[in-house]
This record gives structure tokens, C-alpha cells and sequence, in this order.
């Protein structure tokens, strides 16, 4: 770790962006299991850095890349009542499920087309759902959509983030009810 935190810093410091310091140190770890070893040292490596990259790393990361200013602009409230962030969190936490979902319940309806075994309509509402997690083409949309210098364009990346996050949060909560009815009307299937 003191090795890599190195690597980092001076790949920064030397212009070349830093991610390509942590690409280099994945190189370095043997890939091949030595004969004391009961797991490759990848496989431990991934089974103890993947929880804090997933729940600390990325998310910090895709906020910083996003790069959203939270400070100036009137204030986070201002910001967040904005019709551009209003529009934004409400095109990805609402207008996405309702066009999978809608569209999903409309082709079932009118055409002859029908969801695969397994599959049905209470199952597909939590997956729709899902799609509003999507914040890189949403976060080109906004800045292909509004100057830089534009303050409206840092409301929609800040709107972009807090529209995946509560997509994701709501998705989580859906999906895990419809998994408990599912176990509940199934007494022989158990988690």
C-alpha cells in the first residue's frame, strides 16, 4: 500500500494521470499460484480491496470525474431546486422505469409478445429501475447539453449523481421486497 500510495503521487505530480499508477501496480502481482499458496494472490488481493473499492473508491471517484462543484451557485438548495435538477432526478428516478416497465407492460398487452418463463411484470419493475443507476451517457447528455461555464451545467451532474443514487436505493428496496414475497410464497425455496 506505502508503494502504491508512491506511485500514485508521483504519476500525479508528473502529469500523467494517475490511474495509470494503479494499472502498473495490478501488474506487479503474481497472477501464478505458488506452490504454498491455496489462492492465487489476485484472488486475495480482489476478495479484500473489491468491498472498499465498490462502496468507497468508485463512488468517490465517478463524483470527482463527474466534476460537480457543490460550493458556490447559490447554495446546495438552490441548486437542487433548480428545474434542470429537478428534470434530471426525475427523468432517471421515474422516466426510466416508467419507459422500460411501460413500454415492457404495453408489448405484453398488444403484440404477442410475452416475458420469458421465470419472468414477470413485479420482477421487471426493480430491474427497470436499475437503469437509472446509468450516469455516464446521462453525464455526456449534460455536457453536451449546457456550456461549461453555464452554472446549470453543474446542476445537472450533481443531479445525474443524486438521481443514481436514489435510482439504485429505490431498486435495492423493490427488488428485495419482491424477493421476500417470492421465498414467502415458496416455502421449499430458502436464501
Amino acid at each position: 500500500v506505502p508503494l502504491a500510495i508512491l506511485a500514485w503521487a508521483l504519476m500525479y505530480q508528473s502529469g500523467v494521470h494517475a490511474t495509470v499508477a494503479g494499472v502498473l501496480m495490478g501488474m506487479t502481482v503474481p497472477a501464478r499460484q505458488r506452490h504454498d499458496e491455496h489462492h492465487q494472490m489476485t484472488h486475495a488481493f480482489v476478495a479484500k480491496v473489491d468491498p472498499i473499492s465498490k462502496a468507497v473508491a468508485l463512488p468517490v471517484f465517478a463524483f470527482f470525474a463527474a466534476g460537480v462543484t457543490v460550493v458556490g451557485g447559490g447554495g446546495l438548495g438552490q441548486m437542487l431546486g433548480h428545474p434542470v435538477s429537478v428534470g434530471v432526478v426525475l427523468g432517471l428516478v421515474l422516466g426510466k422505469p416508467i419507459g422500460i416497465w411501460g413500454g415492457t407492460w404495453l408489448l405484453t398487452r398488444v403484440t404477442p409478445l410475452r416475458l420469458p418463463g421465470g419472468v414477470d411484470m413485479p420482477d421487471l419493475l426493480g430491474v427497470s429501475m436499475l437503469a437509472g443507476i446509468g450516469f455516464t451517457v446521462s453525464l455526456l447528455i449534460a455536457n453536451l447539453s449546457f456550456l461549461p461555464e453555464d452554472p446549470v451545467s453543474n446542476y445537472a451532474r450533481l443531479s445525474v449523481i443524486i438521481g443514481s443514487v436514489v435510482s439504485a436505493l429505490l431498486a435495492a428496496v423493490v427488488l428485495r421486497l419482491r424477493v421476500r414475497t417470492l421465498v414467502r410464497g415458496n416455502p421449499e425455496h430458502t436464501t
